[in-house]
């Protein structure tokens, strides 16, 4: 699990390409105080596991699953992400729960300055924009980052300085894509008020009055 508070930007050094799977190496600095071959490490908010290591680089296997619904898939030597250690029991929890199992990919519609703040307004499925409001919770790229806005195509998110240069957010421009992982409590309410299938209609003993009547 990951908080979505990032630790530092590292620097892919290495990719091979597989048939439909790839194996990329990156290079660091911080992350490396206590990692340890099979250790989680969020990778532009993606779930990989170290399979290889060095003083300064990690390498791990990316499958195709992960190819097929990610960024990941256009990775190549100088590309820079975003990286995060699995969260210490003992941590402070900065950001939201962070699975680091990506729901989708968006696209960079739109980036404006506003004040000290750059607002990006993200393009998405309606699949990924039904579990996303307004003052919530969305992981970018592995940031856990506040919803500004939200409509039936797109949503906005307000970036401070600080997250601008220590994560690889300013280096976005319109078009780029980016991994996108929604609240997970927002996919768990659902399951549990449309039962064990979200496409059913059939509802479950919770129901919203009963959420609302206790605390949610």
């Amino acid at each position: 699990m990951f908080t979505g508070i990032i630790e530092e930007i590292g620097t892919i050094t290495g990719v091979v390409k597989g048939a439909k799977s790839s194996r990329v190496t990156i290079k660091a600095n911080i992350i490396f105080s206590d990692l340890k071959l099979g250790d989680s490490v969020s990778t532009n908010g993606v779930c990989l596991t170290v399979s290889d290591m060095t003083d300064h680089t990690f390498t791990a296997d990316v499958m195709h699953e992960t190819l097929k619904y990610t960024s990941l898939a256009g990775l190549s030597s100088g590309t820079r992400v975003n990286l995060e250690r699995a969260m210490r029991a003992d941590g402070r929890f900065g950001g939201h729960i962070v699975s680091g199992h990506i729901d989708g990919a968006g696209i960079v519609k739109d980036i404006k300055k506003d004040d000290n703040a750059v607002i990006y307004t993200i393009h998405a499925d309606a699949d990924i924009l039904k579990y996303i409001v307004k003052k919530g919770s969305i992981a970018i790229d592995g940031i856990s980052l506040t919803v500004t806005y939200v409509d039936n195509t797109s949503f906005s998110i307000s970036i401070i300085p600080h997250t601008l240069s220590e994560t690889i957010l300013g280096d976005k421009k319109i078009g780029n894509i980016v991994n996108l992982e929604v609240d997970m409590l927002a996919k768990y309410i659902e399951k549990l008020l449309l039962g064990k299938d979200s496409t059913s209609t059939k509802q479950s003993g919770i129901t919203a009055e009963f959420l609302m009547k206790n605390g949610f």
